[in-house]
């Protein structure tokens, strides 16, 4: 769980960092903060991401072995 958390970290990091950018926009129209917004959204996007699949690994285990156990399934169940 220990990734679970350190990904929360970069999110609330990442967050804050984005607010004071939409602050700092709010001020008046700036290229440069707006393209940073943008870069920020992607990487919390990217982040959340990755906070789902590291969520899924842990409750059902790899993907791989997923569907591994799947196919095996559907061999027994065709043999029967």
């Amino acid at each position: 769980m220990n990734i679970i958390a350190t990904i929360h970290a970069e999110i609330d990091e990442v967050s804050e960092r984005r607010a004071e950018l939409w602050h700092q926009l709010s001020d008046g129209r700036n290229p440069e903060v707006a393209a940073q917004i943008k870069a920020l959204d992607e990487k919390l996007d990217a982040l959340w991401n990755e906070h789902r699949q590291t969520r899924a690994n842990i409750r059902f285990g790899e993907r791989e072995q997923i569907v591994k156990r799947a196919r095996a399934e559907e061999r027994l169940e065709r043999a029967a």
